[in-house]
């Protein structure tokens, strides 16, 4: 009884003590920032990574000077003058006094522009972060990466064909 005890106590101390969310995951690391005006508002863009590539993945924050508390927002962005993607400004996962975006690409080099719409107690207010360059995917294009990724797959499937015809043929005889 007392073994047991000590194993369910253990499993549990490890369960606990390795599942906190502040050992799962690293800090964001803000490396380049960008201020915005929105209206009465002073924003902060922070990115992850600097300069931003297309295809890579980042993290992108969004602190205004004074907290986010009390104030909503929408974020918009545009590619060459394009909407591309628009949605409510949240909480980042792993920063949680910010807004942000965790783990996102831009999935087309050019010009971004990112639009912000601010809603607080100084009222509603907008401001852009423009000519945002996002250079080049990084590494070798997407379809030669993807042809040279499959090449173990038709490794994998020749030696099953392979071995499934062995096989088969041993058991007639």
């Amino acid at each position: 009884m007392r073994k047991t005890s000590l194993g369910l106590l253990g499993t549990l101390a490890l369960l606990l003590g390795l599942a906190t969310p502040s050992l799962a995951f690293e800090p964001v690391n803000v490396v380049h920032t960008e201020k915005v005006q929105a209206g009465p508002y002073d924003l902060t863009v922070g990115f992850s990574t600097w300069p931003v590539k297309a295809m890579q993945s980042l993290d992108f924050t969004f602190a205004p000077e004074d907290g986010i508390a009390g104030k909503s927002g929408v974020l918009s962005m545009s590619w060459n003058g394009e909407l591309v993607d628009d949605g409510p400004l949240a909480r980042h996962p792993r920063k949680r006094d910010v807004w942000g975006l965790d783990i996102q690409a831009l999935p087309e080099p050019g010009t971004w522009t990112f639009t912000f719409a601010i809603d607080g107690p100084a009222g509603p207010a907008t401001g852009e972060l423009k000519n945002l360059q996002v250079m080049e995917q990084p590494g070798p294009p997407m379809g030669l990466s993807w042809a040279i990724s499959t090449i173990p797959l038709f490794g994998l499937i020749a030696l099953i064909v392979i071995a499934w015809r062995r096989t088969r043929n041993t058991v007639r005889t």
